[in-house]
């Protein structure tokens, strides 16, 4: 039984290792200051995907990404584990879009593909920890939705089964198709890179890449072959209200950023006999670290 399912991934700046040019003054993130890497919970959100891939031959996996050109890596690192296709919506007119602004653009992008299956995503990306977009784009689709998905148990044109983790523990539940899913971090990590689709698909380039492209004659041999086409997808391509994309339909609006850097007063040497222990312990309970 073949499905058709649409992974809506991102690309995000790394916050785990944020210095004081993270944010610009306007209050949107300083995305050139921070390496850009794949949303991690996008790629459990991936895997599930390519699971569901694995065990019913025919199924197709088509990765959706906004964002600028250089989001288009997220797409190769995905053709990379399996993936059949990617699109990156990629416009200026696009950006400092807030999650309701993002998930309308994405929704109008999605009904490109219909007739599908499944939507899935990741519970929320670390830049912004909403978890907001995935929730707002399948109301805007009129499509049921479930979050917090750990495993996909279970899946039929009829029926799929999902077991949600929860802050006290997990339920299990049954839905409908279509439906969008997005995917809790504690669910199965992404599968790695496979060595010779690599080989495969480490020249795929967008347009929008080719045009930049020194090599005249890879270019050409990119041209040549379909697969290694990543297509763009931009605003004249989607049926949108300009009045709800970019910063114009983004009601979320940044009165003040905090830059908060903790840091080392000073430090504490202890030995290894049981009183220094002792002691330490006892300060970490009297200054709350502990306790």
């Amino acid at each position: 039984m073949a499905f058709k399912i649409i992974v809506l991934a991102k690309q995000v700046p790394d916050t785990r290792n944020v210095g004081n040019d993270a944010m610009k003054a306007d209050g949107t993130v300083n995305r050139s200051a921070l390496p850009a890497i794949f949303n991690p919970e996008d790629l459990n959100a991936l895997e599930q995907a390519l699971q569901i891939k694995d065990n019913n031959p025919g199924t197709e996996v088509i990765i959706l990404t906004m964002g600028p050109p250089r989001a288009a890596d997220i797409i190769r690192e995905s053709l990379f584990r399996n993936a059949d296709k990617g699109y990156l919506i990629t416009d200026r007119r696009f950006a400092g879009a807030d999650t309701l602004a993002t998930s309308y653009v994405l929704s109008k992008a999605v009904e490109k593909f219909a007739p599908y299956d499944l939507i899935i995503s990741g519970r929320q990306a670390i830049d912004g920890d909403t978890a907001q977009v995935g929730p707002q784009t399948a109301e805007k689709l009129n499509i049921p939705q479930v979050t917090y998905a750990e495993e996909i148990t279970s899946i039929t044109k009829d029926k799929i089964t999902i077991k949600r983790r929860l802050e006290r523990g997990v339920e299990e539940v049954e839905s409908t198709l279509p439906l969008l899913v997005t995917v809790h971090g504690s669910a199965a990590p992404c599968r790695p890179k496979n060595a010779k689709l690599l080989m495969k698909f480490k020249h795929a380039k967008t347009s929008t890449e080719l045009q930049t492209l020194d090599d005249d004659y890879l270019g050409e041999e990119i041209r040549n072959r379909a697969f290694l086409k990543i297509e763009e997808i931009s605003l004249d391509d989607l049926d949108c209200d300009v009045d709800k994309i970019g910063l114009m339909g983004s009601p979320t609006k940044v009165k003040n950023i905090e830059n908060v850097v903790h840091t080392a007063k000073d430090s504490k040497r202890i030995g290894d006999v049981d009183s220094d222990i002792k002691e330490l312990i006892g300060d970490l309970i009297n200054n709350h670290t502990l306790g």
